[in-house]
């Protein structure tokens, strides 16, 4: 199995050092080659050779089985034209890819229901949301433009979707749903947008081919507040890419940390990008507290997507549960009478129990 390291900025090299630690750990028990090539992306590819996403590395991504990133940007870059930043060789590194099915899980551990900030009684027991987003399309990637007025300064980003781009994105998401509880909730405002009519129109007609899944609507502005007055009653979130950027930043908050959830990019083929959703953090790098479960549990679904090895994502997830069994945390999920340990320390205690 050949995987392209970007370790990226900030807390990125050390939170992916964990993961691989893991991953290979996984490779030695089951008895899986794994070969590792590390390339540049975001900020240190931008001191380094001057652009955001450097075309060895998009040639080296494709060219592998999967992608693990830890994570780009930091303030140190923030003053660059947007075409410069970090952020941008994420992006472009997306469309190269043609990765369009944003896939983030939000699980909330038993153990860390405490850490959550919601009331238990609303958190019920056993939540977990997957949000599936359209990441290659919509107002991220359209037109953008400014241009002077009579009233000064006119900017705008154009919301464009094609019925392809919706279709494919759609069967993902419906046979997601298909293999967890059957039931699909698209999220748009269809009230306003037209390009929310036309997923609208697409998702229904799609949903056809999938009689065994229950599809519901809910508006944008509804499903945020939904996701805090009552989680329970989501499954499988489908939306388009500004909406699920949002939505799935709080459905995280949800389990009470962004270091502990994953994510995986998929397109058509098993080639996957997976990383955590937590930031590059630079104010904690190199001090040893950041928290690698992220990371490590994006390789859990590296092993599920990509290389269809479900026993083995399930003894990374296994492993991942006995650790916090044990009350060991890091930091930003410290509770009274827990043990407090590093990054370091809590990908070898993982990798121990595998």
């Amino acid at each position: 199995m050949r995987i392209a390291l970007i370790p990226g900025d900030g807390i990125g090299p050390e939170v992916t050092k964990q993961a691989v630690k893991v991953l290979s750990t996984i490779g030695k028990k089951y008895n899986h080659p794994l070969e590792y090539i590390e390339v540049m992306m975001g900020g240190i590819a931008i001191d380094h050779i001057g652009v955001p996403l450097p075309e060895k590395t998009v040639l080296i991504c494709k060219s592998s089985d999967a992608i693990l990133l830890g994570a780009v940007g930091g303030e140190k870059w923030d003053t660059l034209p947007g075409h410069l930043r970090p952020e941008a060789g994420l992006l472009g590194l997306r469309k190269a890819l043609d990765v369009f099915a944003n896939l983030r899980p939000a699980i909330l551990f038993p153990q860390l229901k405490s850490a959550s900030p919601l009331k238990e009684e609303v958190l019920g027991d056993g939540l977990n949301i997957m949000v599936v987003r359209e990441l290659t399309g919509g107002a991220y990637f359209g037109e953008k433009k400014r241009m002077k007025t009579e009233n000064g300064v006119k900017a705008w980003d154009t919301m464009g979707y094609t019925t392809y781009e919706i279709e494919r994105v759609t069967h993902k998401a419906f046979s997601i749903a298909r293999g967890r509880g059957k039931k699909l909730m698209l999220v748009d405002k269809a009230n306003v947008l037209e390009s929310s009519r036309l997923w609208r129109e697409e998702v229904t007609r799609i949903s056809s081919q999938y009689p065994d899944v229950e599809l519901s609507y809910m508006y944008v502005d509804n499903a945020a507040m939904q996701l805090i007055r009552n989680p329970r009653q989501f499954d499988v979130i489908l939306t388009e890419n500004l909406f699920g950027d949002i939505l799935s930043d709080e459905a995280s908050m949800l389990t009470g940390s962004l270091g502990m959830l994953p994510s995986a990019s998929l397109g058509l083929s098993e080639l996957g990008l997976y990383e955590p959703i937590h930031g590059s953090a630079p104010d904690i790098a190199g001090k040893d507290i950041a928290n690698p479960i992220a990371a490590v549990m994006s390789t859990a679904m590296m092993l599920r997507y990509s290389f269809k090895l479900e026993k083995e994502a399930e003894a990374v997830e296994k492993a991942v549960s006995s650790v916090l069994d044990q009350g060991y945390r890091t930091a930003d999920i410290m509770q009274q009478g827990m043990k407090r340990i590093g990054t370091e320390e809590m990908g070898s205690l993982i990798a121990g129990l595998i």
